[in-house]
C-alpha cells in the first residue's frame, strides 16, 4: 500500500501570532516570507490549501497536525496534552465536520492525551509515541479510530514530537536522524513493526522531519542541513524540493506540524 498520493491540506497562517516565550528571537518578517513560500510550494505540486486566518489568542496553533489525526476520510479529533490548546481542537473540529463534511471520532476517555505530531502512518500501520503530550490512553484511542491498521504505541524518552525524530520520506521508507534517542526510537519501531521499512538515515536532527505527498520529498533546506541535504541527494531518486525553516522552527515547529493532510474528498467546499 503506498502513502496517499492525492490530498487536500488544512494549513494554519496562526504563525503570523508568535508564542510569547520565543517572540524576541523570532525575525517575524522572515518567518512571513517561509510561511509563504511553505504554502506556495505545496500549491506547485499540487495541492489543495485551505488557509486558516490568525487567531491572537491562540499563538501555538501554527502547528495545526495535533489538533487531528485523518486517516480513510475519518477525523480522530485528539486531545493535546497541553490544556491551554483546547480552542485549536474546537475550531479545526468545526472546519472538519462543517466545511469538509468529514466523519468525526472523538476521544471518550477524559485521561488520555494525544498530540497528533506524537502520529505517525505509514500507509501501512500507525506508530504512536508516548511523549510528555502522548500517553497510553492517547495511543488507544488512534487504534479504535482506525482498527483496519495495527497501531503500536513507541517511547519517546526525548521531549520530541515522535515525528521530529522519524517521518515518511517515500512509500516504505522512513527518514530518522542519526542521533542516539532517534535510534533508539527507531530500533523499538523495528522491532514492533508489522511490515517492513527501509530508512534515510540523516546527520543533522532536525532534517529527519519531511513531508512527502504527491511523490514529492520534501525537506529542509541546504543552508540548514547541508550534510543531511547531501545524504538526500545522493539516495533519493524522486521529485524533491526543500524549504528554509529556520524562523519557523524556533518555535518547535517542523514542516509536518504546521499542516493537516488527508485525502481529497468530492463537493468540498473551500473556505
Amino acid at each position: 500500500m503506498k502513502l496517499e498520493q492525492e490530498q487536500l491540506l488544512l494549513h494554519s497562517l496562526n504563525f503570523l501570532v508568535l508564542p510569547s516565550r520565543t517572540r524576541g528571537e523570532i525575525e517575524l518578517e522572515e518567518a512571513r516570507r517561509q510561511h509563504e513560500a511553505f504554502v506556495r510550494l505545496l500549491r506547485e505540486i499540487g495541492l489543495d490549501v485551505i488557509e486558516l486566518p490568525p487567531d491572537e489568542g491562540l499563538p501555538e496553533s501554527v502547528y495545526v497536525e495535533d489538533t487531528a489525526v485523518v486517516c480513510n476520510g475519518i477525523a480522530l479529533i485528539t486531545r493535546p496534552g497541553s490544556q491551554t490548546r483546547a480552542k485549536e481542537v474546537e475550531t479545526i473540529r468545526a472546519v472538519l465536520k462543517k466545511e469538509l463534511d468529514l466523519p468525526i471520532v472523538e476521544i471518550a476517555d477524559e485521561t488520555a492525551k494525544l498530540d497528533g505530531g506524537d502520529v505517525l502512518f505509514t500507509g501501512r500501520e500507525f506508530f504512536v509515541g508516548l511523549s510528555e503530550w502522548t500517553n497510553e490512553a492517547g495511543a488507544r484511542a488512534v487504534a479504535a479510530a482506525f482498527p483496519e491498521f495495527p497501531c503500536t504505541p513507541i517511547k519517546v524518552s526525548q521531549p520530541k514530537h515522535l515525528k521530529a525524530m522519524v517521518t515518511m520520506a517515500g512509500p516504505d521508507v522512513m527518514c530518522v536522524s542519526a542521533g542516539k534517542a532517534a535510534q533508539e526510537v527507531l530500533k523499538r519501531i523495528e522491532r514492533e513493526a508489522t511490515y517492513t521499512y527501509q530508512t534515510i538515515t540523516v546527520p543533522e536532527d532536525e532534517a529527519a522531519n519531511v513531508l512527502y505527498v504527491n511523490n514529492y520529498l520534501i525537506h529542509r533546506s541546504k543552508e540548514e542541513i547541508p550534510e543531511s541535504h547531501k545524504v538526500f541527494e545522493d539516495v533519493v531518486d524522486f521529485n524533491r524540493r526543500s524549504l528554509n525553516m529556520s524562523e519557523l522552527s524556533k518555535a518547535g515547529g517542523c514542516l509536518s506540524s504546521c499542516c493537516l493532510l488527508f485525502r481529497r474528498a468530492k463537493h468540498i467546499r473551500n473556505l
